[in-house]
């Protein structure tokens, strides 16, 4: 029988960690979702039939409603299109809306919305403080939290292997100017220079991912800088360089895999505050540009009208139980890959 290998037994022993690996299945399977989310949770039909011919407005974006013989301004109103064609039952025009027929953008200036209208069948969320759909700005937020948190600790964890392992490795005057430059790089007071860039130039997604990657690479480089000056001194490393290889094939093909295990048990926890800190601006104010949809903002929002409980409740909620499942997964992965537990010489 085939032993099995250091990383199934992991995977095995996650697997057994109830607790992390629900919650590993259950936020793939819904940030998997959320990439789908035009096509369940808005405001524009999938598939209209009008005159014999076919539209697909969530795929091709703006129809003015005059193509469909609507008199009003601007792109045409499905919801109301299809009420219209329901009405009119002698043609053969119809309209498929999403499961959800409201957008995370829809404020006032749509048909029906009211500013503070409490969770109902039509709203399950009810609405803000301009008439938009909490329900549908909650679940994009969810999407984008995600993915800022994700890339975020990518680029960070990129930066920081390179720059730390370089520290590591070589030592002698590389290890004490990066040592020099992280102790001032780290004393600046950050959070004031990330609100003094966010007020000078226009927020953007990718912009806050350069400003958080300027500041969060130093925890992971130093993390590295011991792993990679602890691994050096052993014989493979001797044995490999004995061989002709490269700095570059010895520290990146033989010293990174024996230190995955760090890395990989401080990832869950990296993604946590990733998507705090988005929250933490945005809520501030120096985070994304409204209107995205952002946590941090419709937090701001219902604090300020804190008797709009449900303004409250959503993203709170949201963030709570987001955050608890990427703890939970942490957890899981970093007794999974306790070195006590499993490693080469068991």
């Amino acid at each position: 029988m085939k032993q099995e290998s250091i990383l199934q037994k992991r995977w095995k022993k996650f697997k057994g960690l109830k607790r992390g690996y629900y919650s590993l299945c259950i936020l793939l399977g819904l940030y998997f979702i959320s990439f789908f989310l035009p096509f369940i949770i808005n405001n524009r039909a999938l598939i209209v039939s009008y005159g014999g011919d076919l539209y697909f407005p969530v795929i091709s974006g703006y129809i003015p409603g005059k193509q469909f013989g609507q008199d009003v301004p601007g792109e045409a109103r499905y919801r109301l299109l299809q009420e219209t064609f329901s009405n009119n039952k002698g043609n053969n025009n119809w309209v498929i809306m999403p499961l959800y027929e409201f957008s995370p953008l829809e404020d006032i200036t749509f048909e029906g919305n009211k500013m503070f209208e409490p969770p109902s069948k039509t709203h399950w969320l009810g609405t803000d403080n301009t008439g938009r759909d909490v329900f549908a700005r909650l679940c994009y937020a969810f999407n984008i939290s995600i993915s800022f948190g994700l890339i975020l600790t990518v680029i960070n964890y990129i930066v920081g292997i390179f720059i730390g392992g370089c520290m590591g490795y070589y030592g002698g005057k590389f290890d004490l100017f990066f040592q020099r430059l992280i102790e001032v790089w780290s004393s600046l007071p950050m959070l004031f220079v990330i609100i003094i860039i966010s007020s000078i130039l226009k927020p953007s997604f990718i912009l806050l991912i350069g400003i958080y990657t300027l500041v969060n690479w130093i925890s992971m480089t130093y993390l590295i800088r011991a792993e990679f000056y602890r691994e050096k001194a052993k014989p493979y490393v001797a044995a490999a360089l004995s061989m002709g290889q490269s700095d570059f094939k010895v520290m990146f093909k033989h010293i990174l895999p024996n230190s995955l295990v760090p890395i990989i048990t401080y990832f869950p926890f990296s993604v946590v505050a990733g998507i705090s800190a988005l929250v933490g601006l945005d809520y501030l104010g120096f985070g994304l540009p409204p209107p995205t949809p952002s946590w941090g903002q419709m937090l701001d929002v219902g604090l300020s009208n804190i008797t709009k409980w449900w303004m409250v409740f959503a993203p709170v909620s949201s963030q709570f139980f987001t955050l608890l499942g990427i703890v939970f997964i942490g957890e899981g992965v970093r007794e999974a890959f306790d070195p006590k537990v499993f490693s080469r010489l068991r």
